[in-house]
């Protein structure tokens, strides 16, 4: 009966840490349903976006308030989860506290009230962000698309966090040992005189359940970011470092059609001869994108990590003028499609059976894509390089290239374009009199 919490604190250890990589094999296997696209260039500048985005913060602060809350969160969350790796060593060998054994106490007295200190900041930034979203209830969280699941879980993350950090700090002021080391406990001395009175046997007992409490609730919180929009908190990393580098206005061609316009507009081609040898190129399945399949694997990336902070949206001018288009909804809908497909593959012992469905029309109206006015304000907007237009825009594709499916405008202009060289309906003889007006 010695070794039975060690026992039982290495089961809940490898339950925990097994289901997480289970999901992350799913979750990868999820993304690499999407199309293959090389994004191994300039290794250096995706190194230095990584760092410089998702390690630094850097466009989170372009929002002064959420961004310096979001800092104290993020540095605070992930510095003191470093003693999660004392709590390990304790918990599978019986030690106590073996930061204080292996380190000058000077050393581990700073880190573990740099921890507390760091707790209480995390506290209130947190709270502030559930009066953002639940009291003042900021506009962007207000949209259709966060009402029912993606509301609640913003405010579940939210508890998670106040609890975690309640329990450090209760942990810490009744461990008598750490209280009696008079290093360290920088925040739990002004808490410990609450738990007057009790006695030793039941402070070891509240310090003991708030240390348990606290390593199966950090357990339980890794697991339930594959569930949740704080994936983003493992996926910034990735996403930030496969992000665009080519600038916004770009977009992408197809290599097969761009050869054939070539050809068609060069006046040295007789264009009832044979192509030239070479100058043909494999015409792809399908032209743009029906469903998440279609995708590239980087979008399928770009879903996972969607944060839902509603920036995007917020500075999208077609939302803003009252249309139906949300990027931030674009992102949540791929990802909703996403899991609805792994769920199918999962289901079906390792294959995709048609169901009916696609992200095109079951998810994301025909209505939000010609919405769009392909500013980027979107893309920009994003503090982890996500693009919700390019999504758009291979979407739009297939229905310009597969189901000639575009409004009469743009059919006009192209008909227009294609008859007259021009998107207005002048002869090609008249097409530049403008230039003399």
């Amino acid at each position: 009966m010695e070794y039975l919490p060690n026992i039982l604190f290495a089961i809940a250890l490898v339950l925990g840490i097994g289901y997480f990589a289970n999901n992350v094999r799913k979750l990868i296997r999820n993304i690499k349903l999407g199309k293959d696209v090389d994004v191994s260039d300039n290794k250096p500048q995706r190194w230095k976006n990584m760092a410089y985005i998702a390690l630094g913060q850097s466009k989170m602060v372009k929002r002064p308030i959420a961004g310096f809350l979001h800092v104290i969160v993020y540095i605070g969350f992930v510095i003191i989860n470093i003693e999660v790796l004392e709590i390990i060593i304790d918990g599978l060998f019986g030690t106590h506290r073996i930061g204080h054994q292996v380190l000058p106490e000077s050393i581990y007295g700073f880190l573990i009230g740099s921890f507390e200190i760091l707790a209480v900041l995390v506290l209130v930034a947190v709270i502030i962000f559930w009066l953002r979203r639940n009291v003042i209830k900021l506009k962007r969280f207000m949209k259709d698309e966060m009402k029912g699941w993606p509301k609640s879980d913003g405010n579940i993350i939210l508890y998670f966090e106040v609890v975690l950090m309640c329990l450090f700090l209760v942990m810490n002021a009744t461990d008598t040992v750490f209280q009696g080391y008079n290093s360290g406990n920088i925040i739990s001395q002004f808490i410990a005189p609450w738990f007057d009175g009790f006695s030793e046997a039941t402070l070891h007992t509240i310090e003991r359940t708030a240390w348990w409490l606290h390593i199966i609730g950090i357990l339980v919180f890794l697991n339930y970011l594959y569930f949740s929009k704080h994936l983003h908190i493992l996926l910034a990393f990735p996403n930030t470092y496969y992000g665009k580098l080519t600038p916004q206005g770009q977009f992408t061609n197809n290599e097969a059609v761009t050869k054939e316009v070539k050809l068609m507009m060069d006046p040295n081609v007789d264009p009832f001869a044979a192509p030239p040898e070479g100058a043909e190129a494999a015409m792809p399945e399908k032209f743009g994108a029906s469903d998440v399949q279609d995708l590239s694997w980087v979008n399928l990336l770009n879903a996972y990590t969607c944060t839902e902070c509603g920036r995007c949206t917020s500075e999208c001018p077609a939302n803003q003028t009252g249309k139906k288009l949300s990027p931030r909804k674009i992102m949540m809908d791929t990802r909703d499609r996403l899991e609805e497909v792994g769920k199918n593959i999962d289901a079906n012992k390792g294959t995709f059976v048609d169901d009916g469905k696609q992200l095109l029309d079951n998810y994301i109206t025909r209505e939000e894509l010609w919405a769009c006015t392909s500013c980027n304000a979107c893309v920009e907007a994003c503090p982890v390089s996500i693009d919700p237009l390019n999504i758009i825009m291979e979407m739009r594709r297939y229905l310009v290239m597969e189901q000639s499916a575009a409004p009469t405008e743009l059919n006009n202009m192209m008909t227009n374009i294609e008859n007259n060289g021009a998107p207005w309906p002048y002869n090609q003889m008249d097409r530049l009199n403008w230039k003399n007006e």
